[in-house]
């Protein structure tokens, strides 16, 4: 099998640049740019990694990036309140979590008390649903960067059979939605999928966010099938 490699830091790149300008244009108009806060609980090796990149990001486009620190045991309502300050501010535009959290606090609590205007990332109720009926207002993020590098690709959904595996409130979910305001043929699979291969070796495009290194393998996909991952932390390919 012949691999051609999708340039994603090119399609990033173009993206700061369109965002660079929007931002230019909006402190232009208002004197001011976009603010964001991401609240943080713990400490964890993948969020360092993950907040530097975003916030590399945000200098580039001279989006303001800041972190609410919390040590592990912080209690949950002592967070919630935290966002329900934050929803009050004015002078912040944009409210992140930064997952993983402690074990203690619940995420779904968490999410649910972000101001749905404020909802960087597109997982409140109030914008999930919006999406899964179609709206695209404020998308889950993860999703939305899978959905742009195929678009950037040009590819066409219409009638595609197309395989993630994942079924995150996160990812998996969000992005069927997605493809199928598309009209392409989406299929789930997970960790109790009885045989992977059998839906994998038969997608146009296979999308993985599974955390499992190595899980496709070169059986696992066919010719000139688009193969995304999601998986920041893991290879989830092995001979391809």
């Amino acid at each position: 099998m012949t691999a051609e490699i999708v340039d994603g830091r090119k399609i990033a790149k173009g993206i700061r640049e369109k965002i660079s300008n929007e931002v230019k244009n909006i402190k232009s108009k208002y004197g001011y740019g976009p603010n964001i806060s991401t609240i943080r609980i713990g400490s964890y090796p993948e969020s360092d990694l993950y907040l530097s990149l975003r916030d590399k990001a945000c200098n580039e486009v001279e989006i303001n990036s800041n972190h609410i620190e919390f040590p592990g045991d912080t209690s949950e309502k002592e967070v919630l309140n935290s966002i329900n300050q934050l929803n009050k501010d004015n002078e912040v535009h944009g409210i992140l979590i930064q997952f993983p959290i402690p074990d203690h606090i619940s995420q779904e609590k968490l999410i649910n008390a972000i101001d749905p205007v404020k909802d960087v990332e597109g997982l409140t109720p109030f914008n999930m649903g919006k999406t899964l009926s179609g709206d695209e207002h404020i998308v889950p993020i993860t999703p939305l960067s899978v959905l742009t590098i195929l678009e950037h690709e040009k590819t066409d959904f219409q009638g595609k059979d197309v395989v993630i595996i994942n079924h995150s409130n996160l990812v998996g979910k969000p992005l069927a939605a997605l493809l199928l305001n598309r009209n392409a043929s989406v299929s789930i699979c997970h960790v109790f999928t009885k045989d992977l291969k059998l839906y994998s070796k038969n997608a146009d495009v296979l999308i993985t966010g599974a955390g499992v290194p190595k899980l496709i393998r070169k059986d696992h996909v066919k010719n000139d099938a688009f193969i995304v991952s999601c998986s920041a932390f893991f290879n989830n390919f092995g001979d391809l």
